[in-house]
Formats: structure tokens, C-alpha cells, sequence
């Protein structure tokens, strides 16, 4: 079973990664830089600035938190896994199309992208409550699209991705009930 689902995620990735046109090159390799993000960053905070105050503060530092546990757990289960990124893969890698030279570490499984952007998510769908903004399905859109870029530059299988998404979706998950529960146990012992 297992070597049916990793053919099946390396011909996925092989049709996804074979999708490319100038356009695409340029907006991928972009969409996958984390400094570009950096306003968008920015606005996000102002966002949980402007509702919450001085709250704010305990929130963005769970936020570093949580990123920094999402993407330190990725690279410890890369490193356990040892799964290669298909640039690497001796299988495949003549027919990988990759961007720039760029061709990552050696392991890919699970996508440190895709455990940052999900948990960052599902973190901000909690606390911004997103349901009914604009900027609910953006940051959907913008999880996916991350997430994409990273089959598109050839760096990352589908599988790697999924894995990614669901570990920062679990973090982000555990992150919002352990801040509930300390906010909770704060404001009892303070008669909030």
C-alpha cells in the first residue's frame, strides 16, 4: 500500500511540476520567497493590534511560537523521515523541472512552507474570526498558493505538502486551546 500512494504522489508531482509558463515561473518563485510576505506579515499584525490591544502582545508571541514550532518539528521529521525531495531523487530528478538552480535540502517530507503557512492559518481563522471577512479566503488562497509553489519548483511532493499542512493545521490546533486555557486560568485567578 504504501509504495502504491508514494507512485501515486511522484506521478502527481510529476503532472504538477510539469505545468510551467514564464508567467507562472515568476509568480511561484515569489509566492514561495517568505521575505516578500513580509507586509502582508505586517498587516496581519496591525490587524490583531487593532482588535485585541494590549492582548495582542501574548498573541503575536504565540504566533512566533507557533511558526517556530511548526517549522523546527518539520525539520526534525525531515531528517527522520529522510524522504528525498524529488530534485533528489535518483528516480526522477532528470525529469524534474526546477527554477534558478534552486533544489532545496535533501529531504522534503514534510513541507516546512506548508506547516508555517497552514498553522498561521488556522491560528488567525481562530483569532481574527475570518468566517465572514475578506480576508479569510486570502489567507486560504495564500496557504494553497505557498504551498504550491513548492511542487511548482520542483522541491516538494504533493504527499510533502499534505504532511506539512496537516502538522501546522494540528499545532495551530493545540496552540489556540493551550492559549484558551491559560487565558482562562488567568483571568479566574484575576476575576476577569
Amino acid at each position: 500500500m504504501l509504495d502504491f500512494l508514494i507512485d501515486l504522489d511522484k506521478q502527481a508531482f510529476l503532472f504538477l511540476n510539469g505545468c510551467h509558463s514564464n508567467a507562472f515561473d515568476f509568480m511561484m518563485w515569489w509566492f514561495s520567497d517568505k521575505m516578500v510576505w513580509i507586509p502582508f506579515y505586517l498587516y496581519l499584525a496591525y490587524k490583531i493590534v487593532r482588535k485585541y490591544g494590549w492582548e495582542s502582545i501574548a498573541i503575536l508571541l504565540s504566533i512566533a511560537i507557533l511558526i517556530a514550532l511548526s517549522d523546527q518539528i518539520s525539520v526534525v521529521i525531515k531528517e527522520s523521515v529522510a524522504r528525498f525531495r524529488p530534485s533528489h531523487d535518483p528516480v526522477i530528478e532528470e525529469y524534474v523541472r526546477t527554477l534558478r538552480g534552486y533544489r532545496g535540502g535533501n529531504y522534503g517530507f514534510v513541507s516546512s512552507h506548508a506547516a508555517n503557512s497552514f498553522a498561521l492559518v488556522v491560528f488567525l481563522y481562530h483569532f481574527l474570526k475570518l468566517k465572514h471577512t475578506f480576508l479569510g479566503p486570502v489567507l486560504i488562497l495564500w496557504a494553497f498558493l505557498v504551498s504550491y509553489s513548492r511542487i511548482y519548483l520542483g522541491v516538494h511532493y504533493p504527499g510533502d505538502i499534505i504532511g506539512g499542512a496537516l502538522l501546522g493545521m494540528v499545532l495551530a490546533w493545540i496552540l489556540v486551546h493551550l492559549y484558551q486555557f491559560v487565558v482562562t486560568r488567568i483571568c479566574i485567578s484575576k476575576s476577569c
